[in-house]
């Protein structure tokens, strides 16, 4: 079964809140970027936490039969990038997200309305 990709954004958001994921944010990029619909972008408080948020998405990914193209940065605990196609999440460390600043590099994307999804 394939996943609609606000479906995709959807769980994701979820999975990275039942983690308490720190100000997460998704972006509406299809009429900014043709690399995907949506990014996700959030960050943690520790490197434990950073994987702890990253294996949940992960996970939620399979079970909902999602392929998964790819996932880097799982070893530096700095910046994590998993990649859903429709959906690409950016997980930081703190520093590394006020360093990137990605929410104002994107600044022409609309934000999702995404406070339904968290607890």
């Amino acid at each position: 079964m394939t996943h609609s990709s606000i479906e995709v954004l959807e769980y994701v958001i979820k999975a990275a809140d039942s983690k308490m994921a720190q100000d997460v944010l998704a972006l509406d990029m299809k009429e900014v970027s043709f690399l995907a619909d949506y990014f996700v972008i959030m960050h943690a408080n520790n490197d434990r936490q950073l994987d702890a948020i990253a294996q949940s998405i992960i996970d939620a990914a399979h079970e909902a039969n999602q392929p998964i193209k790819r996932i880097e940065g799982r070893n530096s605990a700095k910046w994590i990038l998993v990649d859903l196609g429709d959906v690409i999440i950016h997980l930081f460390n703190q520093e590394e997200r006020d360093f990137y600043k990605l929410e104002r590099l994107w600044s022409d994307a609309e934000q999702v309305d995404i406070s339904g999804w968290l607890d």
